[in-house]
């Protein structure tokens, strides 16, 4: 079973994804918050793979994918960190990032690279569905990757029935059509939460954009089966002293 699966199998509500660039802070970094986060009680981490031009990002992403390529992150690094991480982490780990570098790299090259290494879900939010399905999806299934689509509060509902669809793992739900890092006052959003949920999709629901504290924390999974946290957390250690302490600072006040 994927390890997406497995936890939303076993902790259906609250569940605690956390977003980072790879490559941020410094570029060996990586392993050391996946780990933490996993000692600190994170239930999932989406790792970003770092773009020049990461379109659904806000400034705070945006400079750590910034900061990230300058500290020589790229595709081939990661998955060379990424060798006997398994070992170690058993939490689910995505990766998100953007069509073009994984079509340099090479679609099925970079599936099968994932599957070597232990990668459970990916998130490319420019890849069409109709692309994805027409051409890609095969690929993923062959190498038990889980495709993961965002929805927003524009999306259809035919158009979020069809994408429920085609999604593994679990449907985003981008909570507004900005950015990722602004601050929302959650309780504007509610309504299009209410209406995910009496959807009853097949695949459980995590939420996130703007989503960086307890109460907003909270605020998103009253409706769903949990939320994301990106640029709050990657805020939250661009600068730290020890970042062990920081994460597991940082997780508690969220779970507490």
């Amino acid at each position: 079973m994927n390890r997406i699966d497995q936890l939303f199998r076993d902790k259906p509500g609250h569940i605690l994804n956390i977003y980072c660039t790879a490559g941020f802070p410094a570029l060996n970094d990586t392993l050391t918050i996946v780990e933490t986060l996993q000692k600190s009680g994170a239930d999932m981490v989406e790792l970003g793979m770092p773009f020049s031009d990461p379109l659904a990002d806000g400034p705070v992403i945006q400079d750590s994918s910034t900061r990230a390529i300058a500290n020589g992150m790229r595709i081939s690094v990661l998955f060379e960190q990424l060798k006997g991480f398994r070992e170690r982490v058993s939490l689910p780990v995505v990766l998100m990032g953007y069509l073009n570098p994984v079509l340099q790299f090479g679609v099925e090259e970079f599936c099968k690279k994932c599957a070597e290494t232990g990668i459970d879900g990916l998130i490319l939010p420019d890849l069409p569905m109709d692309e994805y399905e027409n051409e890609y999806r095969q690929i993923f299934d062959k190498y038990g990757l889980h495709f993961i689509f965002l929805v927003t509060p524009e999306t259809s509902e035919a158009r979020i029935r069809k994408i429920d669809s085609l999604s593994k793992g679990f449907v985003y739900a981008v909570s507004s059509s900005s950015t990722t890092g602004k601050d929302k006052d959650m309780s504007g959003q509610q309504a299009y939460f209410a209406r995910l949920q009496a959807m009853k999709l097949k695949n459980p629901v995590l939420i996130g954009f703007g989503i960086r504290d307890k109460a907003t924390f909270e605020a998103a999974c009253a409706h769903s089966n949990g939320a994301i946290i990106g640029s709050a957390f990657v805020k939250a250690i661009e600068n730290s002293a020890n970042l062990q302490q920081t994460i597991q600072e940082f997780v508690e006040k969220i779970k507490a």
